[in-house]
């Protein structure tokens, strides 16, 4: 009997295959840095096991499944075909094995799930736990009018026990929903501005309430003492101090820039592996842009894809006053993969989740 394989299918197991040996090689030849949130999991000298909190959960999390007690390839082993799996039943576009840069962008994502997830790693639940969306989105179970409801309590949920920080997400989302239904000129670009605004209002309330803004309180404390350290040459560091208004407000957009469009880091030009971060960064970012504009033109027909880009531009957002460096910005965007991968092939296999569901 034979047995026929779409090209696209073909194309997508391949990646996944040569992917999975470059996982499971990782833990031998990447450098010790990569390993630093892993053997925190891992050792936990540091952290309490527990249920709220993205290291104590996490411990927990690799402790009750076994897998800290597992060598680094073997967590690979196990970990990456997961999630290249949870891709695999979003779907895969009928275009996958052709060459453009929207698919060159998802397969260089492949690989960096590889080299940063294949291991004990908080982006592992993340990436998990984010995938429910698009399934909650196409789901025939759950009404329509609920769907977004519910994708928000979701993001909202993973902030409470989580990552604390994902509890801006569905407020900067809901604000900039309501900005591009106003009559702007540029209704995506004077969202993202708007969203950019409502950051910087939530961190100064925060800063007037506790005497801490959140940048300078996160971001800033993280990097006072990583400033001379051989393995923070991508850190972010706000050109004027956060420690007033002003510079809070410098620090959120400079962060967003730097995370999102990070053009200055073109000055790291013999450190060939920033340079492919900051090239995938600036492409991904453009392209979901550019989607984000092209949705707000029928938004009745594109709903689902709105409200993810809403997410993920409030996630970009939220990113801007937090991470500490590029690496650890771009670790982080692979958390948020299925989003991505579901934002940017939104067209091509929306109708395939509804029969799977």
């Amino acid at each position: 009997m034979q047995i026929l394989v779409k090209k696209k299918t073909a194309f997508f197991m391949g990646l996944f295959i040569a992917n999975l040996f470059i996982a499971m090689a990782s833990s031998f030849v990447l450098p010790d840095k990569f390993f630093y949130d892993a053997k925190t999991i891992v050792l936990h000298e540091y952290n309490e096991t527990g249920i709220s909190g993205s290291y104590s959960a996490a411990i927990l999390f690799y402790k009750i499944t076994g897998l800290k007690y597992l060598p680094y390839f073997l967590v690979a082993l196990i970990q990456y075909p997961i999630l290249i799996y949870l891709l695999y039943k979003i779907g895969i576009p009928t275009n996958f094995h052709k060459i453009n840069v929207k698919n060159v962008l998802v397969y260089i994502g492949f690989f960096m799930i590889a080299i940063f997830i294949a291991m004990p790693s908080k982006e592992f639940i993340t990436f998990i736990y984010l995938a429910i969306i698009p399934f909650v989105f196409h789901s025939a179970r759950i009404p329509s009018k609920y769907k977004v409801v519910i994708t928000l309590m979701i993001v909202a949920f993973f902030g409470v026990f989580f990552r604390s920080y994902f509890l801006l997400i569905p407020i900067i989302a809901i604000g900039m929903y309501f900005i591009t239904l106003i009559d702007f000129q540029n209704r995506a670009l004077s969202s993202v501005f708007y969203g950019l605004l409502i950051a910087i209002f939530i961190s100064l309330s925060v800063g007037v309430i506790k005497g801490k803004y959140l940048s300078e309180s996160s971001r800033d404390v993280v990097n006072r003492d990583r400033m001379n350290s051989k393995d923070a040459n991508s850190i972010i560091i706000s050109p004027i101090k956060t420690d007033t208004w002003y510079g809070e407000t410098v620090g959120i957009v400079y962060g967003f820039f730097a995370v999102n469009i990070p053009l200055e880091g073109f000055k790291h030009i013999f450190s060939p592996q920033i340079i492919a971060f900051i090239i995938w960064q600036i492409l991904l970012f453009y392209i979901l842009f550019v989607r984000f504009s092209r949705c707000l033109i029928d938004r009745k027909k594109h709903r689902y894809l709105l409200w993810t880009l809403l997410i993920l531009f409030s996630y970009f957002i939220v990113q801007g006053i937090f991470e500490p460096d590029l690496g650890t910005a771009t670790r982080h965007k692979i958390g948020v993969f299925p989003l991505i991968y579901y934002a940017l092939y939104y067209e091509y296999f929306r109708k395939e989740l509804q029969q799977n569901i």
